[in-house]
């Protein structure tokens, strides 16, 4: 029998792109609500309860909502807000982020679906202090850029609206207060927040962290390929993976660094770059926001808890 899904707030840019991955799917029944009864919470109610799986692209305080109407004990649940990302009884939905990680997203009734720009530096920064490479305590700085559909419908309108005079790049979140860097503390392990800055690019979405590291102040100071292999040994632990790691390489620039390299996949690819005589050291995430940093992520984790093999779907 088919699984049965609803898409809670499937009009948003993430519920399109769901649904569109989703599109075809024979082992899925999607549920929709009439665009009409999109406010009405008896409508919503109901079909929250008749899913097997609910997917919920809402703002966080409709999506508390959503999960308060389900009165079953069978409906699962995927919330794309941040409402629940560090909230402990919600695995959190990046199944690379450690071995285990996406044996929890399978057996659990809610699944956090992960931030965009958490994912990056989660996954470089993460496997070296498990690795004891780096302690927890050490201060990470966070510099990313995203396209302009990571800030929703009032972004994405701004921007076509601006055309030509739209602002190439934007910084913002200057009060280092972002709403992401919870998420970076817990599951990079780390002691303090980092100092993030994230900006958004004139173009549509794919997005690129950056990570560097002031290795000289270390007792120990590893090589880029000490770096490299760490992350590189966490990955191989990692079943079904979409994320894989470039070669190590002393190299002045490569167009694999274009933000816009893996749109509409739901890959990641990750990059270590050195100066040893200098000990310093540039760790570098490239994937789609709306691909692993939201829509993909979103159905990797829907196949993880329907026990589909993820590389067999329409999840990439």
């Amino acid at each position: 029998m088919a699984a049965k899904i609803f898409i809670d707030g499937e009009a948003g840019t993430t519920g399109l792109q769901i649904r569109e991955r989703l599109a075809g799917r024979r082992d899925l029944e999607v549920l929709s609500i009439a665009a009409d009864k999109r406010k009405d919470q008896d409508e919503r109610k109901r079909l929250l309860n008749a899913a097997d799986v609910a997917i919920l692209c809402l703002p966080d305080d409709a999506a508390k909502e959503s999960v308060s109407l389900i009165d079953n004990d069978t409906t699962r649940v995927i919330d794309a807000s941040t409402a629940y990302r560090v909230d402990p009884n919600w695995a959190y939905g990046f199944a690379e982020m450690d071995k285990g990680q996406s044996d929890k997203i399978a057996k659990a009734r809610f699944v956090s679906n992960p931030g965009c720009y958490p994912q990056g530096p989660i996954i470089t920064v993460r496997p070296l202090i498990d690795a004891g490479i780096l302690p927890a305590s050490f201060p990470i700085t966070v510099n990313a850029i995203s396209g302009y559909t990571g800030g929703g419908k009032s972004m994405i309108g701004e921007y076509e609206a601006a055309g030509a005079s739209a602002s190439k790049v934007m910084p913002y979140g200057l009060t280092f207060q972002h709403k992401h860097v919870a998420e970076m503390v817990k599951y990079s392990t780390l002691d303090h927040a980092p100092l993030f800055v994230p900006a958004v690019g004139d173009y549509a979405q794919g997005m690129v962290t950056f990570v560097p590291l002031q290795l000289h102040q270390l007792d120990k100071v590893p090589t880029g390929r000490e770096i490299h292999a760490a992350i590189a040994d966490h990955l191989a632990g990692i079943k079904d993976s979409f994320v894989t790691l470039a070669p190590y390489e002393e190299i002045a620039k490569t167009p694999e660094l274009d933000p816009q390299t893996y749109n509409n996949t739901n890959a990641m690819k990750l990059h270590v770059f050195a100066n040893d005589a200098r000990a310093q050291v540039l760790l570098v995430a490239v994937y789609d926001n709306l691909g692993k940093g939201a829509s993909g992520a979103a159905v990797q984790n829907l196949n993880l808890m329907l026990g589909v093999s993820a590389k067999d779907s329409v999840a990439a």
